[in-house]
C-alpha cells in the first residue's frame, strides 16, 4: 500500500492545481469587461485586431521559452489539423469581436447571458453533432433555457443577438477543439488560431486607420501599455483553462464555468448600472432555473458514477 500513497497524493495535488487554474481562467474572463472598457477611446474593431496580433506575438514568445516549436512544426505538417485550427480561429474571432462590441456598447449583461446559456447549448451540440445521449434533467434544462430566450425576445422586446452569437461561436469552438483533441497542445493551438487571423487583423487596422484613426500609441503611455497587454489578457486565461480542464472532471468544469457569467452580470448591473427592467429579470431568472437543473443533473450523475466505480481493495 505504501507505494500507492505518493501516487494518490500526486493525483490530489494535480486535481487541486487543475481547480486553481480553471478558477483563475474564469475569474480573469469575469473581469475582462472592465479591462476592455479601460481601453477607451479604442473601439471594438481596433481592440480585437491588436488582440489577435499581440496574442500571436505572446504565443511565439511562449513557444520559444518552452521550446515548443518542434511540436508546432509537427502540427503544421498535418493538413487536417491545420484546417481545424483555421476553423477554430474564425470562431474565436467571431466570439471576441461580438464580446467587444457588446462590452463597449453597454451590453455587458447580455454578454453574460450568452455564457450562461453556453453549457446548455454545448449539450445540444453533443446530441445533434456527436449523437450523444441526453439525460432527462438535461432535456428539462434545455427546454427551460429556450423558454427564457423566448421570454426575453417577446417580453423585453429585443432579440438577444449578442448573447446568442456568443453562445453559438464559443459552443462550436469547443466542439472544434474536441475534434482536435490532444493532437494540438494549448500554446500551439492558440498560436495557429491567431496566425490564421493576422490578415483579418491587418485589414481591420487599415480600415480603422483610414476612418476613425488608430489610437494605439496616440493617447497616453498608460493607454499604450493597456492595449499592449491585450494579448496577454487574451492568452493567459485560455492557457489556464486548457491546463486546468485536463486535470479535473468535466462535471466540475461545467459547474465552475458559471463563475464567469455571474461576474459579468454583476459588473454590468452593479458596477456599470446597465438597465434591468422587470421583463429582463424574469428572463434571467428563468435562465438561472435552467442552470440550477443543469447543475443538479451534473451532481447526480457524478454521484452515480462514483457509486458504480470499482472499489480499490488493495
Amino acid at each position: 500500500m505504501t507505494p500507492e500513497l505518493p501516487a494518490r497524493s500526486a493525483g490530489a495535488r494535480s486535481a487541486r492545481g487543475g481547480i486553481v487554474d480553471t478558477i483563475g481562467a474564469y475569474l480573469i474572463w469575469g473581469v475582462l469587461p472592465l479591462y476592455f472598457l479601460a481601453l477607451a477611446p479604442t473601439g471594438a474593431w481596433e481592440v480585437v485586431a491588436w488582440r489577435v496580433l499581440l496574442s500571436f506575438v505572446f504565443c511565439c514568445i511562449l513557444l520559444t521559452v518552452m521550446r515548443g516549436w518542434p511540436a508546432l512544426i509537427a502540427i503544421v505538417r498535418q493538413p487536417r489539423l491545420l484546417w481545424w485550427t483555421a476553423l477554430a480561429g474564425v470562431l474565436i474571432y467571431v466570439n471576441w469581436q461580438t464580446f467587444l462590441i457588446g462590452t463597449l456598447t453597454g451590453h455587458v449583461i447580455e454578454t453574460s447571458l450568452g455564457y450562461f446559456i453556453n453549457p446548455i447549448f454545448t449539450v445540444l451540440l453533443g446530441v445533434f453533432v456527436l449523437h450523444e445521449r441526453v439525460r432527462r434533467l438535461q432535456w428539462i434544462a434545455i427546454g427551460v433555457a429556450a423558454l427564457a430566450v423566448v421570454v426575453i425576445v417577446v417580453a423585453y422586446g429585443a432579440f438577444p443577438w449578442i448573447a446568442l452569437t456568443l453562445t453559438a461561436s464559443f459552443g462550436i469552438y469547443g466542439l472544434v477543439k474536441k475534434q482536435i483533441g490532444a493532437a494540438v497542445d494549448a500554446v500551439s493551438g492558440l498560436t495557429l488560431e491567431s496566425f490564421w487571423l493576422i490578415p483579418i487583423a491587418a485589414v481591420t487596422l487599415i480600415i480603422v486607420g483610414q476612418t476613425d484613426g488608430i489610437t494605439f500609441g496616440q493617447v497616453s503611455p498608460l493607454h499604450t501599455v493597456l492595449v499592449a497587454g491585450a494579448g496577454i489578457a487574451t492568452a493567459v486565461p485560455l492557457l489556464l483553462f486548457a491546463a486546468g480542464t485536463r486535470r479535473i472532471d468535466l462535471s466540475l468544469v461545467g459547474m465552475l464555468q458559471f463563475i464567469t457569467p455571474v461576474m459579468q452580470f454583476l459588473v454590468g448591473w452593479a458596477l456599470l448600472g446597465e438597465p434591468m427592467p422587470l421583463e429582463r429579470w424574469i428572463g434571467f431568472i428563468i435562465v438561472w432555473i435552467a442552470i440550477a437543473v443543469f447543475v443538479a443533473d451534473l451532481l447526480l450523475h457524478s454521484r452515480r458514477t462514483r457509486a458504480v466505480a470499482p472499489v480499490d481493495l488493495v
